[in-house]
């Protein structure tokens, strides 16, 4: 039977150093050829409410080092916004998310879970980016500056913490006081000093690795500000849907190696803020590698004095999804449920065999 996993199961039964472990064995196997995925499918479309639209986002994928595909099929209710393109308002017209992440067993092709995807999404994302900066990062690194306080924010800080336990200090920024100080006052990390900062300069300045989380659909911060050594993260991505620059084309200028998490997807989403710098040759192609060749040895990147690396976090990937899943279903497998889906219910009839 397929099994419902909601938000709090997913807090229970996968820890952030077991993500991590998950989005490094996915991005390895994909870069081997093993695991599968597509580029992020996302459109909008006009409703019976002219003040909304609705926003689907659509990721498939398969990791066979962990026996599992996945669908995870975004759905959700926009409010169009005038002046801000790009930026995202959510207008479901209950608080709740619709979006549901489905697990396929490879050897069966049997769906084996449904699974609430709030909590998983951020989750997947900043233990990619911990991943990343286990690859790279210097292991005495100090100082981490955060622009942004919300859950990617969250995620991203506690996974960079996580792989980087030198980590001392944390300067976090956001143009809402109130927004600053309720991360400081949320976010427990052992022995790192959590410290809210009142402009974008300090979160830049002194600061070994720079992450920006934000939902912003501009640059939070000066490229020009940048110091050499330093390790810049973003996640904020433009698509066919969107456009979004969360750092601006000086840092990708700057930057001496970019990484991508796919380079498929910078084409196919249409990612014209790395895609532009690059077509007016401001940016050389082959200092731009994907994260999976980094986790197989192919490239050998690390964090030094004398240059800028920009992890460009640019995509979600349905083997994210997989990789993750997997081990959240194979915990819950052992335990009891009564948020079971008979077979049958899922089990329509096979009409090629006819």
């Amino acid at each position: 039977m397929a099994i419902i996993i909601t938000d709090e199961d997913v807090r229970k039964n996968l820890s952030m150093t077991e993500c991590i472990e998950a989005m490094r064995v996915a991005f390895r196997d994909y870069a081997l050829g093993k695991a599968k995925t597509l580029p992020r499918a996302r459109y909008r479309s006009e409703t019976p409410d002219p003040s909304r639209e609705y926003f689907a986002n659509v990721h498939v994928g398969a990791v066979p080092s962990y026996g599992m595909a996945c669908v995870r099929a975004g759905s959700q209710l926009l409010l169009k916004s005038e002046g801000t393109p790009g930026r995202k308002i959510l207008s479901n017209f209950d608080p709740v998310n619709w979006t549901v992440i489905i697990l396929y067993d490879l050897a069966t092709a049997e769906p084996l879970a449904f699974i609430h995807e709030s909590y998983l999404s951020g989750f997947r994302v900043g233990a990619t980016t911990g991943a990343a900066m286990d690859a790279i990062a210097r292991d005495d690194v100090e100082e981490l500056g955060l622009f942004g306080t919300g859950r990617q924010a969250r995620a991203n800080c506690e996974a960079i913490c996580c792989v980087r336990p030198s980590i001392q200090r944390v300067k976090v920024f956001s143009p809402n006081a109130e927004h600053r100080a309720n991360f400081v006052n949320n976010v427990t990390l052992e022995n790192v000093e959590v410290i809210p900062v009142e402009k974008p300069q300090q979160v830049v300045k002194g600061s070994e690795i720079i992450c920006c989380a934000t939902n912003t659909t501009q640059p939070v911060f000066d490229g020009n500000w940048l110091e050499k050594g330093q390790v810049v993260i973003s996640i904020a991505n433009s698509d066919v849907t969107a456009k979004r620059h969360e750092v601006d084309e000086t840092t990708f200028v700057r930057a001496d190696s970019i990484i991508v998490n796919d380079w498929q997807s910078v084409e196919t989403n249409q990612q014209t803020e790395l895609l532009s710098p690059i077509s007016n040759q401001l940016v050389n192609k082959d200092c731009v590698y994907e994260l999976g060749k980094l986790f197989t040895g192919n490239v050998g990147l690390s964090q030094n004095d004398d240059s800028i690396i920009y992890y460009k976090n640019n995509t979600g990937l349905g083997m994210q999804f997989a990789a993750a899943g997997a081990i959240i279903y194979q915990k819950m497998k052992e335990n009891k449920t009564n948020r079971e889906i008979p077979r049958d219910w899922l089990a329509s009839e096979d009409y090629s065999q006819s």
